[in-house]
């Protein structure tokens, strides 16, 4: 008797969980299906932070695509690649807030440099890429024009990364020595193994190589006033070969330049005679 009522009951709970899974299912089916067609879930705002250079207006365009599908069906990854296009933009981070926002966290890129391709001038990190035209709205930035950027074919927009490199570094070890920094006005770097600099108020073309860019200027702020003293109107000083010191005058050619020991900079009377081939590395 017994087994009997267990086996009814048995039965009976079978029949239940039966009947429940063909109710359930079909239940569960429209369900998620009302889910993927509630207007309630699909996205209408997307927030923008961490954007200073770039405009909100460029994300929010870029993001254009986001607006309207279900935010649970949204590929954030794809989303993220097509933000990542915006030259300004380095990283970004997607969030879903439900039921119908996204939140779009971008880290930009650093401009390290107004970079002058052609007659125009550009905004431009350490990594060679142009960021934006150059503008009033950029002034305060305060940062040096670097040329020679453009590769060997001088195409536009076409930046050579190893002369980026170059001037993404002598600014890096600069910028940590407010002085020098405040007087760094223009770099050269067509030669990606001497970058060459303009001072504020000094039209002397100083050339430190592509190492101890801090130690080389440093010297020639030092020794300067003592060269000029021998040789008042200065083209360029190479600073490339130690304690050596190489001074062309302005409007002669490259036979005519001299070497001066620091030593001698720093006070000696002697004044050395021009090298052989004269100032070493002068273009």
């Amino acid at each position: 008797m017994a087994r009997k009522r267990r086996l009814v009951g048995w039965r009976r709970f079978a029949f239940g969980s039966l009947l429940a899974v063909v109710i359930g299912a079909p239940a569960a089916y429209w369900m998620a299906g009302a889910l993927q067609r509630a207007p309630l879930l699909r996205v209408s705002t997307i927030v923008v932070d961490g954007a200073r250079w770039v405009s909100e207006g460029e994300v929010r365009t870029a993001a254009a695509p986001f607006r309207g599908p279900h935010i649970l069906a949204l590929d954030l990854e794809a989303a993220r690649a097509g933000l990542r296009a915006l030259p300004w933009i380095e990283d970004v981070r997607l969030r879903r807030v439900l039921p119908s926002t996204i939140e779009v966290t971008v880290t930009e890129r650093a401009p390290v440099g107004i970079a002058r391709v052609g007659r125009r001038l550009y905004l431009v990190d350490g990594e060679g890429v142009l960021l934006d035209d150059y503008g009033p709205r950029f002034s305060a930035l305060g940062l040096p024009i670097i040329d020679g950027l453009a590769g060997r074919g001088g195409a536009a927009l076409e930046v050579d990364r190893r002369r980026a490199a170059l001037a993404a570094r002598l600014i890096g070890q600069v910028s940590r020595h407010e002085e020098l920094a405040g007087r760094l006005s223009q770099i050269d770097v067509r030669d990606p193994q001497d970058a060459v600099v303009l001072l504020s108020g000094d039209p002397t073309r100083i050339h430190l190589g592509a190492e101890r860019f801090v130690e080389r200027l440093s010297t020639y702020l030092d020794v300067a006033p003592t060269v000029r003293a021998h040789v008042a109107d200065i083209d360029a000083v190479d600073l490339r070969f130690g304690r050596r010191i190489y001074v062309r005058p302005s409007g002669e050619a490259g036979g005519s330049g001299g070497a001066v020991h620091r030593e001698a900079a720093d006070g000696a009377a002697e004044r050395p005679g021009p090298p052989n081939g004269g100032m070493c590395g002068a273009q």
